[in-house]
């Protein structure tokens, strides 16, 4: 059994099945779940088309969801780390991202 708390946070990665992009976006989902285990409740890869690649993220406590990367909006793909300190932020503030922090602080 964990200690970690569970949540009810989602995590929705729509990416585009024409561009090819469910290896990015399963990439992507393995770095948030393999980070924040049982902080989030799920991490879902939702299937689209015409060059989408977003993420967004629903809290799960009543707080409305956050759009965190739009590649229309942003361009390119999501870095990591930011992707990673923004979901934090929201979930689990009191989780240490270790070197993800650090190197944000230099």
């Amino acid at each position: 059994m964990t200690d970690e708390p569970t949540s009810q946070a989602r995590v929705a990665i729509t990416y585009c099945t024409q561009c090819r992009w469910l290896m990015r976006a399963a990439w992507v989902a393995q770095e948030l779940l393999t980070t924040f285990r049982t902080r989030l409740g799920e991490v879902a890869l939702v299937p689209g088309t015409g060059g989408v690649f977003r993420v967004e993220l629903d809290p799960g406590d009543g707080r409305e969801p956050v759009l965190l990367w739009d590649r229309a909006e942003q361009g390119g793909f999501p870095e990591i780390p930011p992707l990673k300190r923004a979901i934090r932020d929201t979930v689990a503030p009191d989780l240490s991202l270790g070197h993800t922090d650090r190197a944000a602080s230099s």
